[in-house]
């Protein structure tokens, strides 16, 4: 993972992109309109937090997330099957 920290874009970015070699994830986007100065030009565009992952790495950790959540709902599910038996008793 390489955290890119935080960017500014012309362009709006997109959520998730993968590409052939890493998947990137901007969050925290903000429209951004900063006014000109003598020495230095405005700047209208966006600005947010930039994260590139590894193919691979982005795959084990949604894979790692899936995992957990499958836990939860078992454990979910095996509460709701306890509270079911104490109200049928």
């Amino acid at each position: 993972m390489i955290n890119h920290g935080r960017v500014q874009a012309t362009v709006q970015p997109e959520p998730l992109v993968v590409d052939e070699f890493s998947v990137w994830i901007a969050s925290n986007v903000t429209a951004i309109n900063t006014e000109g100065t003598d020495d230095e030009p405005g700047f209208t565009g966006y600005e947010y937090d930039l994260v590139q992952y590894d193919k691979d790495e982005y795959i084990k950790m949604q894979s790692d997330k899936q995992a957990d959540l499958e836990s939860q709902i078992l454990d979910t599910q095996e509460g709701l099957v306890e509270v079911y038996g104490l109200l049928t008793v």
